[in-house]
């Protein structure tokens, strides 16, 4: 995984542990791009440390299940994030970053490390060495059902996008694309960023998709079509 100057090929390009930005609603996948607008000072902080060190952030949302405890070893923290690396930095001169993350891998938590007097959170974490293999090029995720979903997504909402880039996208960067600006809430982004591959990852955005436009009357089988 090629991220601004950084190659990743193996777990072991990866940090053991980093610093972690809860978020909810987020989502970043490998190989996409998040921008943030950073103005706590905590993250500030955060973020003026990775830029002098390796530059990786962890995306993590806070947990979902049972009033905002997690089935992971951080009990208000989801167990999966994706791990971003820093590309691009702009002052705003009002105090905040503007910041774009490269997402590299998914991770999952071990453990929370003692903050040693740092004002933001750090976790040891277990790098999904698989989103590193370039190997997953989407060839099976059905293409026509996903770009389906969303242009009856579109159509329902009286939407319009722009499907000659929609049409030249790679079919990796469509789902992951469609997925990170999907306007879903925390419980389907988790889905999304947990599904196993590309493919699965189209499936279930597609599902999420069609239960939405049901929910929303029986336009949805005209608008399908």
């Amino acid at each position: 995984m090629q991220v601004g100057n950084k190659s990743y090929r193996t777990a072991a390009d990866i940090p053991e542990q980093v610093p972690v930005f809860p978020l909810s609603g987020a989502l970043l996948l490998p190989g996409a791009q998040l921008p943030l607008n950073i103005f706590e000072p905590r993250y500030l902080a955060m973020f003026d440390d990775a830029l002098i060190s390796d530059r990786v952030i962890g995306i993590i949302q806070p947990a979902l299940e049972n009033g905002g405890n997690s089935p992971g070893p951080v009990k208000d923290l989801c167990s999966v994030g994706c791990l971003g690396r820093i590309t691009s930095l702009g002052e705003t001169g009002d105090g905040r970053y503007v910041i774009t993350l490269g997402g590299i891998c998914r991770f999952r938590v071990i453990e929370e490390m003692s903050q040693d007097g740092r004002p933001y959170r750090v976790c040891a974490i277990a790098p999904f060495g698989s989103d590193l293999d370039a190997a997953d090029d989407g060839a099976d995720v059905d293409r026509k059902a996903l770009l389906d979903s969303f242009r009856a997504y579109l159509d329902a909402n009286n939407l319009e996008a722009d499907w000659s880039s929609v049409e030249r996208a790679s079919t990796v960067s469509l789902v992951n694309s469609l997925s990170m600006m999907s306007p879903y809430g925390p419980a389907e982004k988790q889905a999304l960023l947990e599904a196993g591959d590309t493919k699965t990852r189209a499936e279930t955005l597609v599902a999420i998709t069609e239960i939405a436009l049901a929910r929303d009357g029986d336009d949805y089988d005209r608008v399908l079509q």
